[in-house]
C-alpha cells in the first residue's frame, strides 16, 4: 500500500512514517522544508514538497496514493484558532480528493472534552463542537466526511505522545518548571492524563489505515489516565526541583495559558480500540520515559504540541 502522509516530518508523523516501511508500505510524505524532505528521503520515504495550508498539493498527494493518514498540524499555540482552520480546511482537501474511491483516510485528533461525569471516555463518545474556547475541528470535520459518505477514521490522542525527539505537552511542561524553578500541579493534582508512547501510536496508524475504508473513531492511549500530581513530581526529579501545588493566581502565573491542560481530567479506555485494531501496547510508560528518553538533557522551547 502507497500511503500519503501528512506531517511526516514530524515527531508522529516520522513515526507513523517509520512503521509503515517496516512493514512493507510505501510512503509518500509532506515536507514543508529541504531539511524534511532530506530526512523522509533518508528514510525511504517519498517527498512531494508542500504544506497543510496548499489544498492544491494535498490533493496531489492523496489522489496519488492508495491510503492517507493525516497528522500534520501546525503546533502554533500563539495562533491556535488559525491553526485549527487550516486543519480543518486540509481535512476537507484530503476528503474531497479520495471522494468516490473508498480509500482509506485517517484523522488525527484529540481528547480533550470527551466523557462526563468524570468516567473515562470511549470510542462511541462524540467530540465536543469546536467553540472559541477550544476551535480545534479535527474531530467535527472527520464526521463530517464519513456523513457525506467519505469514511473518515478518527484516530484520538492523548495529551502526552511521548518519547526521544517529544516537543509536546510534557516538554513544554519542563520548560515551564526551569523557567519558575520549580514544578507544580493545579489543586491536588489528581486529574488524569492519559499517555501513549509514539512507537505504539505510530503501530495504531498503521494497523488503523490497513483495516481499510472505515468510519470508526479509535483511541490511541496506553495508559488510561496518570495522575498530573505524578507527572509534575517526575519533572522535578528530573531537574532537582521542588514540586509544589497551586491555585489561584498562583497556579495561572506559573502554567499561564496551558492552565486549562494541566487542569484537565481526561481518564479514557482503549479497549475497543486494542479489541477492533488488535493494538496492544508494548512502549515505556510516561514515568519511565521520563527517566530514559532524554527530557531533562537540554532545554526545550515551550509552544509545541503533538496532540490536544
Amino acid at each position: 500500500m502507497r500511503v500519503f502522509v501528512t506531517g511526516a516530518t514530524g515527531f508522529i508523523g516520522s513515526a507513523v512514517t517509520a512503521e509503515l516501511l517496516a512493514q512493507g508500505h510505501q510512503v509518500l510524505g509532506l515536507a514543508r522544508s529541504d531539511r524534511g524532505a532530506a530526512a523522509l528521503g533518508r528514510a525511504g520515504a517519498d517527498v512531494l514538497r508542500g504544506d497543510l495550508a496548499a489544498p492544491d498539493t494535498l490533493r496531489e498527494g492523496a489522489q496519488s496514493c492508495d491510503a492517507v493518514i493525516h497528522t500534520g498540524f501546525v503546533h502554533d499555540f500563539a495562533r491556535f484558532a488559525e491553526a485549527c482552520a487550516i486543519d480543518g480546511a486540509a481535512i476537507e482537501a484530503l476528503g474531497a480528493a479520495i471522494e468516490g474511491t473508498r480509500k482509506p483516510l485517517v484523522v488525527t485528533a484529540g481528547l480533550a472534552g470527551l466523557g462526563a461525569g468524570g468516567r473515562p471516555a470511549v470510542e462511541s463518545d462524540v467530540a465536543p463542537p469546536p467553540s472559541a474556547a477550544y476551535p480545534r475541528a479535527s474531530d467535527s470535520t472527520a464526521r463530517r466526511l464519513s456523513a457525506r459518505g467519505i469514511p473518515a477514521a478518527i484516530m484520538r490522542l492523548p495529551p502526552s505522545v511521548h518519547g526521544e525527539g517529544d516537543h509536546g505537552f510534557v516538554p513544554m511542561l519542563i520548560a515551564m518548571a526551569r523557567r519558575n524553578a520549580r514544578s507544580a500541579y493545579p489543586g491536588e493534582g489528581d486529574n488524569a492524563w492519559p499517555a501513549v508512547h509514539v512507537s505504539d501510536a505510530a503501530r495504531a496508524f498503521r494497523l488503523a489505515v490497513e483495516q481499510g475504508p472505515c468510519a470508526a473513531t479509535f483511541h490511541a492511549a496506553a495508559e488510561p489516565g496518570i495522575p498530573f500530581r505524578e507527572i509534575a513530581r517526575a519533572i522535578a526529579a528530573g531537574l532537582g526541583l521542588p514540586c509544589v501545588s497551586l491555585t489561584g493566581d498562583d497556579a495561572r502565573a506559573h502554567f499561564g495559558w496551558f492552565l486549562d491542560f494541566a487542569s484537565m481530567h481526561q481518564p479514557v479506555s482503549s479497549a475497543w480500540t486494542q479489541d477492533r485494531l488488535g493494538w496492544a501496547p508494548t512502549g515505556a510508560e510516561l514515568l519511565n520515559d521520563l527517566r530514559g528518553a532524554g527530557y531533562f538533557a537540554v532545554e526545550t522551547p515551550a509552544g509545541r504540541s503533538a496532540a490536544g
